[in-house]
């Protein structure tokens, strides 16, 4: 007997169930597993190809939430130069002291301590890097000026350093020290241990900073150092750091430390009596120490600073860009309404959107490459998104990894959830509209409203950004878990095709219907 409609309404749904499962991982078109179905009743799967608008999207700043601290400047012959540098405070652990000065108890036999005389003997403020991008040769001077103000929990790339320190007062600058990258006064046979990390090493007045400022203080005022609070507040705020001079390199600082060296006694190990040496004088050694460094538990902002080429460079129309850091995304328009009213019976089964790089082929031996990976989110969750910390949850948001072979493509097989999501979003607002205005009801002014309100305007945009997808790897299966998106703040860009005047983007709809 053949089924109708209703009477096989359940097992459809299975089905269709079933399709859909197939589709979502194959970018293939057909009608599988519909062909039991009779065929005046069954289903059937069809493309339909959409154009997508596209154009360059000037990101005057980003969300950088980082422990990484970037310095330099690098001139692009693209793109201009862009500046890095960054402020960061120091912490300090929960009920911090220094070492107590060596005593010798003649009762119990037993020392405690291990000073030899309450002095500072060295103070160092050390930078460490690993990694840069650029000249590695290139000569640069880097400098450090001490924050007079505490940082505020914001961290746009867009921040102003001189409000949290004072350009104009000599006392703010802490130190100057030139570099590049390569250290080559650095022997081979250092280079090559395992205990080297690259680094710019500012010494500091070990006696007006070293004892009067923390020793001192510390003795004084334990209450001052608490936690990283009152630390921060009570005795140093923090550092600003930037590179004054040369062009063509950025450093990417994992962490700032504040040293201090120490002259100690050598302990028993049971008693912690001082040790003599052979001649009968105390048995001493100079120690180093790091008390107070850049972590994740405080503050650290980074600034970007781009010439107005950038903005040159997004007002081409013939294609789009993306450009990090804190440079240009590209914003696409997408074709909700067109879908609705072509497929508003049908069901979507799978929506692709891919965006081709042209091949980038550089004549300079330090060029930028393509950004590994992008981010696809609706325009309007772009400010949230980055500053809750979200993940990508493929409704609204889709992560893609570069296809470098051949393709140069970012593909987002399956955006349907998100079709379906934003043209529901705004039927389901229309509806309400129209049954709270009755008789008044004006479709086209509605319409108009809504393209033009600031809550909604952007409901069919979203942009591709660079970024960096932050992975905990788990060893007992062999896979990774996504932990943290961030905005991609390493140099790069790719030129896509697409653009207001250039080659239009499309869109490739699967969809499944009833056959007539």
């Amino acid at each position: 007997m053949k089924l109708n409609r209703i009477g096989y309404a359940k097992y459809l749904g299975l089905l269709l169930l079933a399709v859909m499962a197939c589709i979502g991982c194959d970018d293939t078109t057909g009608t599988l597993g519909v062909g039991m179905l009779p065929e005046s009743d069954g289903l059937s799967t069809h493309t339909a190809i959409f154009n997508v608008k596209t154009r360059s999207f000037i990101a005057d700043s980003v969300f950088a939430k980082t422990s990484t601290g970037y310095v330099g400047r690098y001139t692009d012959p693209e793109f201009g130069y862009y500046e890095a540098s960054f402020l960061t405070e120091l912490n300090c652990t929960d009920n911090f002291k220094f070492p107590e000065v060596y005593q010798y108890d003649p009762v119990t036999q037993t020392g405690s301590g291990e000073l030899a005389g309450d002095s500072v003997v060295g103070v160092n403020l050390v930078v460490y890097y690993s990694t840069w991008f650029g000249d590695s040769l290139n000569a640069c001077r880097m400098s450090v000026y001490e924050l007079d103000k505490r940082l505020d929990k914001n961290r746009y790339t867009n921040i102003r350093p001189e409000d949290y320190y004072d350009r104009f007062d000599s006392k703010s600058l802490l130190g100057r020290k030139a570099y590049s990258a390569y250290d080559t006064s650095v022997p081979d046979s250092v280079r090559s241990g395992d205990d080297y990390y690259p680094s710019i090493i500012f010494p500091l007045d070990k006696k007006t900073f070293g004892e009067d400022r923390l020793l001192k203080v510390c003795r004084q005022h334990p209450e001052y150092f608490k936690n990283a609070d009152t630390f921060i507040d009570k005795v140093f705020k923090g550092v600003y750091i930037k590179s004054d001079y040369g062009d063509g390199t950025i450093l990417y600082i994992d962490r700032v430390d504040l040293q201090l060296q120490f002259r100690l006694h050598v302990l028993n190990d049971t008693t912690g009596v001082a040790l003599k040496c052979q001649d009968g004088t105390d048995s001493l050694y100079y120690g180093t120490r790091t008390f107070f460094a850049s972590t994740k538990e405080v503050i650290q902002a980074n600034q970007f600073l781009n010439s107005d080429q950038i903005r040159k460079k997004a007002a081409e129309t013939e294609h789009t860009y993306i450009k990090s850091p804190a440079g240009i995304f590209t914003e696409a328009t997408l074709p909700y309404d067109e879908i609705y009213q072509n497929l508003t019976n049908d069901t979507l089964n799978a929506v692709k959107l891919t965006f081709t790089n042209y091949n980038q082929v550089s004549k300079y031996e330090f060029s930028m490459s393509a950004p590994e990976q992008v981010l696809l989110i609706r325009k309007q969750d772009l400010k949230k998104f980055f500053e809750e910390n979200q993940l990508a949850d493929n409704v609204t948001s889709y992560t893609a990894t570069h296809n470098s072979v051949g393709a140069n493509q970012y593909t987002f097989s399956n955006i349907a959830r998100l079709a379906t999501t934003c043209i529901n979003e705004k039927q389901a607002a229309k509806q309400k509209a129209k049954e709270a205005a009755g008789a008044a009801w004006n479709e086209a002014l509605w319409e108009k409203q809504w393209q033009e309100d600031d809550a909604t305007k952007d409901w069919d945009k979203v942009l591709l950004i660079p970024v960096n997808v932050v992975t905990d790897s788990s060893q007992s299966y062999g896979s990774s878990n996504i932990i943290g998106i961030q905005n991609d703040l390493k140099p790069g860009y790719a030129k896509l095709r697409g653009g207001e005047t250039g080659d239009l983007l499309q869109i490739e709809v699967t969809y499944t219907r009833f056959n007539d």
